[in-house]
């Protein structure tokens, strides 16, 4: 735990008997948001592993209503088809972004068109930004000078990640034509090289660890 508050903005870290975990988003429209079920569980071993920060073995599946989503400070959302928000969710889901929590939503091909719907009805006030490869997240706690790795192939473009801010916090992150979660399955599930599959866990990594250090002690 010392090494890593070293790591941290601020010298911030949990305190020891503290476990941490990562709340997967279910959400409806048709879209497969129970995908890559072994990505999660790999990228909490990770942490637990070269952080030695306490994480449960396994994620939790929330919806936008479910009272206990303040007690996730990490959401995380993928698929490859719809994604759809009832009002009351778009509501849910903004105050618990604006309030402190963090969602990661990662493209698995297919969900973007309904997530940039789905985010600007959330926040019509805001607009997703392209991240530069010199912003923190990408340098924590492994350094990728290039930004956002690339896992696997979808239309043939660059990764990109794109952002959303509340004052200079960091409260949405977007990883566009990457694929982390893919890169963090069971290996052979997509025949991934180890090159590719630990550039995907040390980008999650960094992501974990990037959203510690922007909560307040």
């Amino acid at each position: 735990m010392t090494s890593l508050a070293l790591m941290l903005p601020g010298g911030w870290a949990p305190q020891p008997d503290s476990i941490l975990t990562v709340g997967r988003l279910q959400y409806d429209g048709g879209g497969d948001w129970y995908a890559n079920p072994s990505s999660l569980p790999n990228l909490l071993a990770a942490i637990r592993e070269r952080t030695g920060l306490a994480t449960t073995r396994r994620e939790t599946a929330l919806r936008p209503l479910d009272p206990a989503l303040r007690d996730y400070p990490f959401l995380y959302m993928t698929g490859h088809g719809n994604v759809r928000f009832t009002e009351d969710e778009r509501a849910a889901l903004r105050e618990y972004l604006l309030s402190g929590g963090f969602l990661h939503a990662d493209d698995n091909y297919g969900m973007d068109e309904s997530f940039r719907r789905e985010i600007a009805a959330m926040f019509p006030d805001r607009e997703l930004v392209e991240l530069p490869a010199d912003h923190p997240v990408f340098h924590v706690v492994y350094d990728f000078p290039e930004g956002l790795p690339k896992i696997h192939e979808h239309d043939g473009g660059p990764p990109q990640a794109f952002g959303i801010f509340n004052g200079g916090r960091l409260m949405v992150f977007y990883s566009y034509e990457s694929d982390l979660g893919d890169g963090w399955e069971d290996e052979g599930v997509h025949d991934d090289t180890l090159e590719i599959r630990e550039a995907a866990i040390r980008m999650g990594i960094n992501l974990y660890v990037y959203v510690l250090s922007q909560i307040t002690p």
